[in-house]
C-alpha cells in the first residue's frame, strides 16, 4: 500500500555521495525557504485583491494573475520537497515484505525512474518554457515563460534530489543492476512497438494498467508512475512530442481553481495552531465524550464541520487527526482504528461546501455551484449516518469511557469558545453561496480570520508556539506540491486517454447500458470509484464530466442528482485502497503505516457504498431543497 514518507537515507558511504548530499541539503534549504515565503506572498496577493475588489471598490487587475504566476513556482518547488522529504505518495506493501537488500535495490530503481523521467521532460519543459518567453501577460505585461520556467526549474532540482537519494542509499552494484532491469524493460516496449500499434486501444492495458501497476507495485511515487505510463505511451504508441506532457502538466496546475489549495492547506494548519480546531473539538466532546464511542463521534461531527472551513481532505485531516487522536488513544482506541475512520470520514464529506470538487464539476460541467452547494449537504449526512452506525456496532465492544458527564457549565463554556470556529464555516458558506467571493477567495478570508481570532486567543491564554510558523509554512508548500504534481501527471494522462479515444467509447458503451437512468447510475457509480482511485478528483472531472453529464440529461437525470452520485462515487474511490491517494494522504497524517489500516477500513467503505445506493435511489435527498 501507499506509503507518504519514504524511509530516511542513510550516511553516504563514498566522496561522491557524500558531496551529492551536502549540496543537496543546501539546495534543499534554499527550496524551502523560498516556498514558505511563497505561501506567504502568495496568501498576502490573494488577500490584497479581496480587500481592493471588496472594501476598497477598487480591484487590483493584477493580483490574481501575479497569484496564478505564483502558485505554479510554489506547485513545483513543494513538489520538490517532497520528493526531497519522501513525502509523495507510493505503494509500500510489496516492498516492506521483502528483504532489506531487495527492498533497497527497489528503491533504488524507483529513484532510477524518478531520474529518468524528470530528465527525459527538463529539454521540453525548458522549450515550452522559452515559447512562453513570446506571450505577454495582459495586465503585468511580462513574459509568460517566467512562469512556466517554473517547470524546469523544478525537474532540475527533483533530479538533483532524486539522484542524492539514490546515492546515499545504494552500492554501485545496485544502481547498475537497476540501469540494467529498466533498459530491458524499456528496450521490450520499444521492440513490441509494432505488435503493441496493431492491437489498437488495447494497448491502453499495457501501459495505463500493466506498466502503472509495476511502477506502483515498485514503489515508484504515484505522480510519477502517471508521468512515466503517459511518457512511454505518447513515445511507443502515438510519436506525440513530449512537451505535450509539459504543457498539460502546466494546464492541469495552473487552473485558478486550484490556487485555493495552498491557502485551504495553510487554513488547515492555522486552524490546528491557532487553537480553533481546538475549541470546536472540545465542545463537541464535551457534549458526546462521556458516551462508548463519543470521541468517534465527534471526529466525525469535527469532520463535517471543517470541511466546510478547508475544502481540502487532506486539510481537513491535518486540522482534526492531531487535535483528537492522543486523547482516543488514551482512551484504548487503536492507531489503526482511527486512522481508517478519518480516511471514511474524509470520504464521506467530498461534497460538503465549499468542496472543490463542488466548484470544479459545476465549473466545468455547468452546474450552478449555488445549487450544488444546497444539493451537497444532505447526501454528507446520510453518509455520516452509514459511518456513525459503523462506529455505534464497533463502540458496543468497547468499555465504557473513565469519563463523567459535563455539566452544562462546562458545556456553555466550551460553546462559548468554539463560537469563532463554528462562525467560520458559516462565513465561508454564505460568501460563496451568496456569490459574494470565490473559493479562492474565501480561503483567503478564512486564512485572515483564522489569524486574526488565534492571534486575540493568543493574548489570553499564550497557546500559540510562534516556532511551529515557519515548518507549517514548508508543510503547506509541500503537501500542496504533492497534491499538484498527481493532478498535473494526472492531466497529461487524462489527455493522453481522451486523444486515443477511450473517453468516446466510454461514454458510447454507457448510453446502452441496461436499466434507463438508475442503470446509467450504477454503471457511474462503478466508472467513478475506479477513476476517483487512480485519477483523482478534478482530472477525472475534467475529463468525463463533460461527456457524461449530457448523457444522464438525455436519461431525466437532474444534474445536482447526478453530480451527488459522481462526486460520492469518487470519493470512495479515492479513500479506497490500494490506489486512492486520500488513503494513504490519511495514513500518512495519522502517521500509521497502510498495511495495518488496509483490513479496518473495508467496512466504513461499504456503509459508504450502502449510503450511495440510497442517493442514487432517492433523487430527493440531492434535490429536494432546491424546490425550496
Amino acid at each position: 500500500m501507499t506509503e507518504v514518507r519514504m524511509p530516511s537515507a542513510s550516511a553516504p558511504s563514498n566522496p561522491l555521495a557524500r558531496l551529492l548530499a551536502g549540496v543537496n541539503r543546501g539546495v534543499m534549504h534554499v527550496v524551502a525557504a523560498v516556498a514558505a515565503a511563497l505561501v506567504v506572498v502568495e496568501t498576502a496577493v490573494l488577500l490584497a485583491g479581496v480587500i481592493y475588489r471588496y472594501a476598497l471598490h477598487d480591484p487590483l487587475i493584477w493580483s490574481d494573475e501575479l497569484a496564478s504566476t505564483l502558485f505554479i513556482w510554489l506547485s513545483m518547488l513543494g513538489a520538490v520537497l517532497a520528493l526531497d522529504r519522501g513525502e509523495h505518495m507510493r505503494l509500500t506493501a510489496i516492498v516492506n515484505r521483502l528483504s532489506d537488500k531487495w527492498r533497497i535495490w527497489l528503491e533504488t530503481v524507483a529513484a532510477l525512474i524518478v531520474c529518468i523521467f524528470v530528465l527525459m521532460i527538463i529539454h521540453p519543459a525548458v522549450d515550452h518554457a522559452s515559447e512562453q518567453m513570446a506571450i505577454t501577460t495582459p495586465a503585468l505585461e511580462i513574459p509568460d515563460g517566467l512562469r512556466a520556467a517554473a517547470l524546469p526549474v523544478g525537474a532540475i532540482l527533483m533530479f538533483l534530489a532524486a539522484i542524492a537519494r539514490m546515492a546515499s542509499r545504494s552500492s554501485v552494484r545496485q544502481v547498475l543492476s537497476a540501469v540494467a532491469v529498466v533498459a530491458v524493460i524499456g528496450a521490450v516496449l520499444w521492440i513490441a512497438k509494432p505488435a503493441l500499434l496493431a492491437m489498437g486501444n488495447y494497448n491502453l492495458i499495457v501501459f495505463f494498467v500493466l506498466l502503472i501497476g509495476v511502477c506502483v507495485a515498485g514503489g515508484i511515487p504515484i505522480a510519477f508512475a502517471f508521468g512515466t505510463a503517459t511518457m512511454a505511451y505518447l513515445t511507443i504508441a502515438t510519436g506525440a512530442p513530449m512537451m505535450i506532457v509539459v504543457s498539460r502538466m502546466d494546464e492541469g496546475m495552473s487552473s485558478l481553481i486550484l490556487l485555493s489549495v495552498p491557502l485551504f492547506v495553510l487554513l488547515g494548519s492555522l486552524l490546528e495552531i491557532s487553537g480553533l480546531a481546538r475549541t470546536l473539538i472540545d465542545f463537541m466532546a464535551a457534549l458526546l465524550g462521556h458516551v462508548r464511542g463519543g470521541l468517534q463521534y465527534v471526529l466525525l461531527g469535527a469532520m463535517f464541520l471543517v470541511s466546510g472551513i478547508s475544502g481540502s481532505k487532506a486539510a481537513d485531516m491535518a486540522a482534526i487527526a492531531p487535535a483528537l487522536f492522543p486523547e482516543m488513544k488514551k482512551r484504548g482506541s487503536k492507531p489503526e482504528e482511527l486512522v481508517a475512520l478519518l480516511s471514511s470520514s474524509g470520504a464521506m464529506t467530498e461534497t460538503i461546501p465549499p468542496s472543490l470538487v463542488l466548484i470544479t464539476i459545476g465549473a466545468v460541467c455547468s452546474v450552478s455551484i449555488t445549487a450544488l452547494f444546497i444539493g451537497g449537504l444532505m447526501p454528507a449526512v446520510i453518509a455520516t449516518i452509514a459511518i456513525g452506525t459503523i462506529c455505534w456496532f464497533r463502540a458496543r465492544r468497547e468499555p465504557m469511557p473513565d469519563v463523567k458527564r459535563a455539566t452544562i457549565g462546562v458545556i456553555g463554556k466550551t460553546l462559548i469558545a468554539a463560537i469563532p470556529a463554528l462562525a467560520l464555516p458559516m462565513l465561508i458558506r454564505v460568501a460563496v453561496i451568496e456569490g459574494v467571493a470565490t473559493a479562492t477567495e474565501v480561503a483567503t478570508i478564512g486564512v485572515a480570520y483564522t489569524i486574526i481570532v488565534g492571534l486575540i486567543m493568543h493574548a489570553f491564554m499564550k497557546h500559540i508556539d510562534f516556532k511551529r510558523i515557519y515548518p507549517m509554512l514548508v508543510e503547506a508548500a509541500t503537501l500542496s506540491g504533492a497534491i499538484l504534481l498527481i493532478i498535473g501527471m494526472a492531466t497529461s494522462m487524462a489527455w493522453a486517454l481522451t486523444q486515443s479515444g477511450f473517453s468516446a467509447k466510454l461514454v458510447a458503451l454507457m448510453q446502452g447500458v441496461p436499466g434507463g437512468g438508475f442503470g446509467f447510475l450504477l454503471i457511474t457509480i462503478v466508472i467513478f470509484i475506479v477513476l476517483g482511485s487512480i485519477l483523482e478528483g478534478i482530472p477525472a472531472i475534467v475529463l468525463f464530466g463533460p461527456l457524461l453529464f449530457p448523457v444522464a440529461r438525455s436519461l431525466g437525470i437532474h444534474d445536482v442528482h447526478y453530480a451527488m452520485v459522481v462526486i460520492l462515487a469518487m470519493g470512495i474511490g479515492l479513500f479506497a485502497p490500494p490506489f486512492g491517494v486520500g488513503f494513504y494522504a490519511a495514513c500518512a497524517i495519522g502517521k500509521v503505516s497502510p498495511d495495518k489500516v488496509f483490513n479496518r477500513v473495508w467496512s466504513y467503505l461499504a456503509a459508504l457504498v450502502v449510503a450511495l445506493l440510497v442517493v442514487a435511489a432517492v433523487p430527493w435527498i440531492s434535490i429536494g431543497f432546491l424546490e425550496h
